[in-house]
């Protein structure tokens, strides 16, 4: 039996996002955008799938995100795609299948030779089988000159800003700077030139799916003076009207910057 609802949907939907699109000003497209790709297993199991098969239906709306982005202007974009946190709290047959899952949705994007991936993260947490894939990715797609997309896979924002300043303090230490001078100098350009995304623009825009309305560690230090976007849609149902909608209302806003 068709779906009424659907049906409309299929007809209508791509000529409001087409009108959304044209309406965009150009001038308010945010560069780098921080995605939170949540929702998976509560996905899977309204309708009907197991955990494993949530989470492959979120990596392969990726892609499309992707391409979204590149269709609106986006320079940057971050996925969080597993946590520091769930390599530790879930169980070892769950969180095996869902590294399977994160390394051929990462090579997968790197194989389509359009996207320069950066991975970011403790990649020192995860099996070295899964480091080693992430960074041969990296290194694959290290000249390609299209959107960057950061892979943030065993990340904690916590975990990020420790690893800085530890990699800061190491750093001034080979070059025989003593702790003294170090605090007397120390401001936080010094900490944000050791972060995992170094160099990069912070996020403008960062966008949660399935209804949370929290952070839970994404991108602490480089998302203050970022707007937040919370959707309601679970990550695998985040369709290209709902990101439409969030670049729209990013577009919006008055950014006042700590104002």
């Amino acid at each position: 039996m068709v779906n009424v609802k659907d049906a409309v949907r299929r007809v209508l939907y791509p000529a409001y996002e087409s009108r959304v699109v044209k309406r965009l000003p150009h001038d308010q497209i945010p560069q780098h955008v921080g995605v939170m790709l949540d929702g998976n297993r509560r996905w899977a199991k309204a309708v009907g799938l197991n955990t494993a098969e949530g989470y492959q239906a979120g990596a392969d709306n990726i892609r499309p995100l992707l391409g979204w982005c590149e269709e609106v202007g986006v320079k940057v974009v971050t996925l969080w795609l597993l946590s520091s946190d769930n390599l530790t709290n879930r169980p070892p047959e769950q969180l095996t299948g869902l590294l399977t899952i994160i390394e051929g949705a990462v090579e997968s994007l790197a194989e389509a030779g359009r996207w320069r991936i950066h991975p970011v993260g403790a990649l020192d947490l995860l099996p070295t089988g899964t480091a080693e894939r992430l960074k041969a990715a990296e290194e694959a797609t290290r000249d390609i000159d299209g959107l960057l997309v950061n892979v943030a896979v065993g990340y904690g924002g916590r975990r990020e800003i420790a690893d800085a300043v530890r990699a800061l303090l190491a750093d001034h230490a080979t070059r025989g700077t003593s702790l003294e001078e170090l605090a007397d100098i120390i401001d936080v350009e010094h900490i944000a030139e050791h972060l995992y995304t170094k160099g990069q623009p912070d996020p403008d825009l960062v966008i949660r799916t399935s209804g949370e309305q929290r952070l839970g560690g994404f991108l602490l230090w480089q998302s203050a003076n970022s707007e937040f976007y919370f959707c309601e849609a679970l990550w695998p149902d985040f369709r290209r009207v709902d990101f439409l909608r969030a670049i729209r209302a990013y577009a919006q806003r008055e950014r006042r910057f700590g104002g």
